[in-house]
């Protein structure tokens, strides 16, 4: 292929690759080449709609903007308009629908009394004094030493199972640091300044990002089949996982991935009254399921047909796409030394290593943009305009 004339390569439409090629080609006039293996722009935020219905979906499951950075609130609605939408996540539990996340009506309605906030506060003191926080074993400890035997059986316990396909005695206390109690009613999921969906959908937005004559797009172009046919001396900023680019020579990074099940529904316009509804029961094998009519009500959606779709968490295998860090010691021990190998790759052959799969690291959107503005400020605008060299410092934790 003829890819002569480039200023910059990226590779990877997702959040973090989109932003890096709109800054350089809207701020700094250069001419950028994005290498996308899917047959679609975007990512995992790409969106469709179901051709039954119409309604949008998230092909790779549910996203959910929201951001206190007004930095990149003010840049992602350049692109975009957003919707009022305000995230509200509900969970089940023995045939019961609780508030969610923990707070005063999930604690009110769970052991059946009324609290006062200081009440509740007591409450769950108390229960959770069984575990001390010195002798926390596990993640099964730790959660106790949180929030009580009662809660976290209720509400971790068979969920955190699932997603991990391990029993929660056997996890590491690290995977949570905390879970958080409200003492009050509030049940918006998130506590951040800004919120909402993409009043058009999350591809119109991806979209309007690539929609610059200095951006070049090639779908179904693995960037491995073509690297050498790639002008040399052009920077590449690359946003596929870290271990792939190096051939796993410091061994396979663990993932965990996600499988979903969709499936129209006829004869009703709602099927849970929600857009996310959480299965805490062990026997229950998906984690959750997701109306997606839910994330826009203000479209003019059908009223006798919807679409759900259950979500199955488990360990990525060979083929799988990757979507969290599992982060085990032996993880990081291996990230460490592509960490080494990625600094040297920047510093002989000009290639920025970013993104979700790029750094092995779970971000937001609002995180995968911030951490692409911060690239694009500090490392590539002075490589692309006074030549400094791209391999300085920048934070990798």
């Amino acid at each position: 292929m003829d890819d002569t004339g480039f200023d910059l390569v990226v590779v990877g439409s997702g959040f973090f690759g989109l932003t890096i090629a709109e800054r350089a080609a809207a701020e700094l006039d250069k001419k950028v080449l994005v290498l996308e293996r899917r047959s679609h722009i975007g990512g995992n935020a790409y969106s469709e709609a179901e051709p039954e219905t119409g309604i949008e979906i998230h092909r790779y499951g549910a996203h959910l903007f929201h951001t206190s950075n007004k930095r990149v609130w003010d840049y992602c609605n350049r692109f975009t308009d957003f919707t009022g939408y305000r995230h509200r996540v509900f969970a089940k539990y023995q045939g019961q629908v609780y508030a969610f996340p923990l707070n005063l009506a999930l604690i009110n309605q769970f052991f059946g009394k009324s609290h006062t906030p200081d009440e509740a506060r007591a409450l769950i003191k108390e229960q959770s004094s069984e575990v001390d926080s010195a002798d926390v074993q596990n993640l099964e400890d730790k959660a106790i030493s949180l929030i009580g035997r009662p809660l976290y059986e209720a509400f971790v316990k068979g969920y955190t199972a699932k997603q991990w396909q391990t029993d929660p005695t056997e996890l590491s206390a690290a995977i949570i640091t905390r879970l958080p109690v409200r003492y009050t009613f509030e049940n918006r999921y998130f506590n951040d300044t800004y919120e909402g969906l993409p009043v058009d959908g999350y591809t119109a937005w991806l979209e309007k990002m690539a929609d610059h004559p200095n951006i070049t797009v090639r779908l179904d172009t693995d960037f491995f089949a073509v690297r050498d046919e790639l002008p040399a001396g052009v920077p590449i900023v690359y946003t596929g996982p870290i271990d792939r680019y190096f051939d796993s020579a410091e061994g396979d990074l663990g993932w965990r991935t996600l499988d979903f099940e969709q499936e129209v529904l006829h004869d009703t316009g709602d099927f849970q009254g929600t857009s996310v509804m959480n299965y805490n029961d062990a026997e229950v094998p998906y984690t959750r399921i997701h109306e997606f009519r839910h994330f826009h009500p203000e479209r003019d959606y059908p009223t006798d047909k919807t679409v759900i779709v259950r979500e199955f968490s488990r360990f990525a295998e060979e083929g799988d796409e990757p979507y969290y860090p599992i982060n085990t010691p032996d993880d990081r021990a291996k990230l460490e030394r592509y960490r080494e190998r990625a600094r040297k790759e920047t510093a002989e052959n000009n290639v920025l290593f970013g993104g979700r799969l790029g750094t092995y690291k779970y971000l937001d959107m609002h995180m995968a943009i911030g951490s692409a503005l911060t690239m694009f400020d500090n490392r590539l605008r002075p490589f692309l305009v006074d030549g400094k060299p791209l391999s300085g410092t920048e934070s990798e934790d």
